[in-house]
């Protein structure tokens, strides 16, 4: 099971991904991705889906045309783990 990032380690993590913010009011990291067009945002999707299942650690996400919303946080570990970090790291190489 994953462990919640403690607070130095959560703000070192978060400083070295591009883009990505704290969610007021709850232990969660988000970015908001935009594509060229539905088709790229879809495909995008897709790719990081392979991924997340992969790592049995699946984002919310909401998309809308080319822009995807994401969400992560560790359900079980009750915040941010290293399992987001590593996702949004993923999400960030595929965009």
């Amino acid at each position: 099971m994953a462990s919640k990032l403690d607070p130095a380690t959560r703000s070192q993590a978060l400083a070295s991904l591009s883009g990505w913010a704290e969610v007021q009011g709850r232990d969660a990291i988000t970015k908001r991705f935009v594509f060229a067009d539905f088709n790229a945002a879809f495909g995008w999707m897709t790719r990081v889906a392979l991924i997340a299942e992969k790592m049995d650690h699946h984002p919310e996400w909401f998309n809308v045309y080319r822009t995807v919303d994401v969400t992560l946080s560790t359900h079980d570990a009750g915040g941010v783990s290293a399992l987001d970090i590593t996702l949004a790291r993923a999400m960030d190489a595929i965009a």
